[in-house]
């Protein structure tokens, strides 16, 4: 952990040293706002019995400030329904963190998103619909407080290293538990992403291990992508294992339309005597299809279908059809 943390500050610090030795062109300062909206109508069957919504399930507003030709900052607000007491919509900072690029080299300081499928969030690139499968099923957070590090050594091959709390966004280091991980990308041919990624985070006995690959092939006419995920001791508990896959896809009929698909099937691991599994209430297969629609620049609108299908089969299908926006400026 400390050998890991060393070489990250000595990253860093080497890519300050090498800024301030270099004589660039002039450059002016600036910086731009940001927002992004997610918002949807939806209607969804239990039992024969159908529920209508309309929610926004996200509000981001932040800025972007460049420094320099190298260094840049940014923050972002999140405005969502924290999923607990009496209040409808909280706000949490998702975003604030100093970014040093230069050339092949990217490092991040402060609260950014995290490594583990950041890469596969972007693949898939329909977060306005659903999470990304370690996101949508509780395997880590989507922005953490910590440090990284990326390097790109070709066209061909880049890999990066991170340290985090591993509590999230939403909740300061509240133990000396960290979490580090290590990826790796790799396009052995033109279009082709193979990524493979790995990651610890350990506190007496119990070891939270989280490891994922991914293959993804895109060009102008379809994407293509599927990646498989398992953690051990989810949360630090002793035998709370789970894994799954996620196939997804779309289909560009032209430059404003797109046909998306996606499939994702979750399962957990019976490590004690109990009858079913820890997570079995909440195991079940995905599977959502939708005809997205892009109008205009930052704007999207997907009507689509989605069904989960629990794993216990005393629970009943889900089915729900949606009418998904983004609205991003």
């Amino acid at each position: 952990m400390e050998k890991t943390f060393f070489t990250l500050f000595t990253i860093l610090s080497l890519a300050i040293g090498t800024l301030s030795a270099q004589k660039g062109d002039e450059f002016k300062p600036s910086g731009k706002v940001e927002a992004l909206i997610f918002t949807n109508l939806n209607h969804s069957t239990v039992n024969s019995q159908g529920l209508n919504k309309f929610e926004i399930t996200r509000a981001y507003f932040g800025y972007n400030y460049n420094f320099s030709q190298a260094f840049s900052g940014r923050v972002v607000l999140d405005f969502g329904n924290p999923g607990v007491g009496s209040l409808a919509y909280t706000a949490y900072i998702k975003y604030g963190y100093l970014q040093y690029q230069h050339k092949n080299l990217t490092a991040k300081f402060g609260l950014s998103s995290t490594t583990a499928y950041d890469l596969l969030e972007k693949f898939w690139g329909n977060r306005y619909i659903l999470k990304s499968f370690q996101d949508q099923y509780g395997m880590g957070p989507s922005a953490d407080f910590g440090a990284s590090v990326a390097y790109k050594f070709s066209d061909a091959i880049s890999a990066d290293v991170m340290i985090q709390n591993g509590e999230g966004y939403k909740a300061f280091e509240t133990d000396s538990v960290l979490k580090v991980g290590i990826g790796v990308t790799v396009h052995p041919v033109k279009n082709l992403t193979l990524r493979g990624y790995y990651d610890n985070m350990k506190k007496l006995s119990l070891n939270q291990q989280t490891a994922s690959i991914m293959a993804g092939y895109a060009n102008n006419t379809f994407s293509f992508g599927v990646e498989y995920n398992y953690q051990a001791d989810n949360k630090l508990k002793s035998g709370q294992d789970f894994y799954g896959y996620s196939f997804y896809g779309a289909f560009n009929f032209n430059t404003k339309t797109d046909l998306i698909a996606r499939y994702d099937n979750l399962s957990s691991v019976d490590k004690t005597s109990n009858a079913h599994s820890w997570n079995y209430g909440k195991d079940g297969i995905l599977f959502m299809a939708g005809l997205e629609f892009k109008p205009v620049k930052g704007l999207r609108i997907t009507p689509n279908y989605q069904l989960w299908k629990p794993r216990d089969a005393s629970k009943s299908n889900i089915s729900s059809i949606y009418l998904n926006l983004e609205i991003k400026i």
